[in-house]
C-alpha cells in the first residue's frame, strides 16, 4: 500500500474523530483512532506514531493541500474544529479545479464507446454530480468535434480489445466503390481516428499488404481464434512516416512536394505544418512563402492544398501541379454554369 493512502486514511481519520463533538479528544486518542482505521482498512496493525499524527495536523491546517482546517486545542488538551460545520470532506471546488474538471470531463466523454473508460463511469458520474453542486452549469471552454451520427462506433470497443488480446477478426466489409459486401478476415493492429472518423488498420490473413477500413462501412463483426494472430512487427510511427492521413501508398508514391503560400495563409501553415517534413524554403518579398515537404500523393494530401483554394499553389513536381491545375479547373466550370 502507498505512503500517501495511508496518509489519506489518516487525514479522513481524524477528520471524523474532529466532527464528533459527543466526545473530546486528545492526541492520544487521534492516535489511537488512526491506528485502528489503518488496521480496519488494511489488516496493518501498527501504532502510529505522535511524530506522524502531529504532521498530519499541521498539513490539514495548511493550505499545501488545499484543507486549511480550522483546527484548535483547547484546554491545552483536546483538539476539535473552530467550525463546527468544517469537513475536509466538504471542500468548496475554486474555480481554477472547477474548470480543469469541467473540461476534463468533456474530454473522458469523447471515450465513452471504450470499455475501459465504461469501467469509470461510477467515479464519472460522481464528478459530474459534484461539478452540477458547486456552479451553475456554464458553456465549455474546450470543444472538441465528434460525431455521434457516425455509423461503426458501437465497434470502436470490440476492435480495441481484439487489437488489445490479439485476436484475428472477421469483418463484413464494403466501400463506397464495392457493389456488395465481402467478408475479411483481418489481424489488427491500430485504431486511427482522422477528420471526425474512425479507421481500422489491419493485415489481411494471408496477404503482405497493410489495409485500412473505415468504421462506419462495417456492417458485422466477429472473432477467429482458428487463426494465430501475427502482427508481423507493425509499427504505427514507421508505417505512417510519408503519410498525411490515413491512406498510406507504395513507395513510388512518395513525392518532393513544393507549394507557394500567399502572404495572408503563411502565418497558418507556419504555425500548423502540413507534415513534419515541412520546411520553409524561402521567403519572398510579398510576403509569400515557398515551402518543401515529402509525402505520399493521397486523396487526403490534394484534399488539404485544395482546401486553401487559390491561397496556395503547387510549383512541384509537375505531375501533382497538373492534378491540382485540372481539378480547379473542372470546380471553377461548375461555377460558370449558373
Amino acid at each position: 500500500m502507498s505512503t500517501n493512502k495511508n496518509a489519506l486514511i489518516r487525514y479522513r481519520t481524524i477528520d471524523t474523530c474532529l466532527r464528533n463533538r459527543s466526545r473530546r479528544w486528545t492526541l492520544d486518542d487521534l492516535i489511537n483512532a488512526c491506528s485502528d482505521a489503518l488496521y480496519e482498512y488494511e489488516g496493518k496493525d501498527t501504532l502510529i506514531s505522535k511524530r506522524t499524527v502531529q504532521g498530519d495536523i499541521q498539513l490539514m491546517r495548511g493550505n499545501k493541500l488545499g484543507y486549511e482546517a480550522p483546527i484548535i486545542v483547547y484546554n491545552k488538551k483536546y483538539y476539535t474544529y473552530a467550525d463546527e460545520n468544517y469537513s475536509i470532506t466538504q471542500l468548496p471546488i475554486d474555480k481554477v479545479d472547477m474548470d480543469i474538471l469541467q473540461e476534463s470531463m468533456e474530454m473522458l466523454r469523447q471515450f465513452k464507446d471504450f470499455s475501459i473508460f465504461q469501467e469509470m463511469q461510477g467515479v464519472i458520474q460522481k464528478l459530474e454530480d459534484k461539478i452540477y453542486r458547486e456552479s451553475v452549469s456554464e458553456s465549455p471552454i474546450i470543444h472538441m468535434d465528434k460525431n455521434e451520427k457516425l455509423k461503426g462506433l458501437h465497434y470502436l470497443d470490440k476492435l480495441y480489445q481484439a487489437i488489445l488480446k490479439k485476436i484475428v477478426l472477421v469483418i463484413g466489409y464494403q466501400s463506397f466503390k464495392a457493389r456488395t459486401k465481402s467478408d475479411i478476415t483481418v489481424h489488427p493492429y491500430l485504431l486511427k481516428e482522422y477528420n471526425n472518423r474512425w479507421f481500422l488498420v489491419g493485415r489481411p490473413d494471408g496477404k503482405k499488404e497493410v489495409i485500412t477500413l473505415a468504421l462506419d462501412r462495417m456492417s458485422s463483426l466477429d472473432i477467429n481464434l482458428s487463426i494465430d494472430y501475427d502482427n508481423h512487427d507493425f509499427n504505427a510511427d514507421s508505417y505512417y512516416h510519408n503519410t498525411i492521413g490515413v491512406t498510406v501508398l507504395q513507395e513510388k508514391h512518395i513525392l518532393d512536394i513544393e507549394f507557394k503560400v500567399n502572404r495572408y495563409n503563411t502565418p497558418y501553415v507556419e504555425t500548423k505544418p502540413f507534415h513534419h517534413s515541412q520546411k520553409t524554403i524561402q521567403k519572398n518579398k510579398d510576403g509569400s512563402t515557398i515551402f518543401s515537404m515529402r509525402v505520399h500523393d493521397n486523396y487526403e494530401l490534394q484534399r488539404l492544398l485544395l482546401g486553401f483554394g487559390a491561397g496556395l499553389e503547387v510549383l512541384k513536381p509537375r505531375r501533382l501541379r497538373n492534378t491540382m491545375k485540372k481539378i480547379l479547373k473542372e470546380a471553377s466550370m461548375q461555377y460558370e454554369k449558373a
